[in-house]
């Protein structure tokens, strides 16, 4: 067995409109679509009775996001991790302009979850990275990379 690609990355979100707004109006991704699902099959998929969910997948950059709002079951709950708490999770994004990035997130209800910094170690030294988060936990981490050395 061997892993042929990367195919996305998921979050479940509390509002489905509020969520592709920011991704296609805010950060320019694509929607790709957006549709509810069969609640018997994902019931079968995902192992809870009552799911039933709406999908939409947006993407940008040769990559997808899918982005689940669940209408049901009636007992579902939110979790609200911080970005130290096990099963906390958060997509990386390449960007030009850092502050641009961080601004059009503000826009659209997320603000940042600490500061915007300049790495000092490792792959990315250098660049300039800041973490934004909305109401309900998803988190967004923002990488300009370091200028060109000359």
């Amino acid at each position: 067995m061997k892993v042929l690609s990367f195919n996305h990355m998921s979050f479940t979100v509390a509002n489905l409109d509020a969520s592709i707004a920011f991704f296609v109006d805010g950060l320019g991704f694509e929607l790709l679509s957006r549709a509810p699902r069969d609640p018997r099959l994902i019931e079968r998929m995902i192992g809870i009775e009552g799911a039933a969910p709406e999908i939409a997948f947006v993407a940008a950059a040769g990559q997808r996001v899918e982005l689940i709002a669940y209408h049901a079951p009636a007992d579902r709950t939110a979790v609200l991790p911080r970005l130290c708490d096990v099963g906390a999770a958060h997509v990386g994004l390449d960007v030009d302009d850092i502050d641009a990035a961080v601004d059009a997130a503000a826009r659209h209800g997320y603000g940042l979850a600490g500061e915007v910094i300049t790495i000092d170690a490792g792959p990315n030294r250098g660049s300039r990275v800041g973490y934004v988060r909305d109401a309900h936990g998803m988190t967004v981490e923002f990488l300009q990379a370091a200028a060109p050395k000359r």
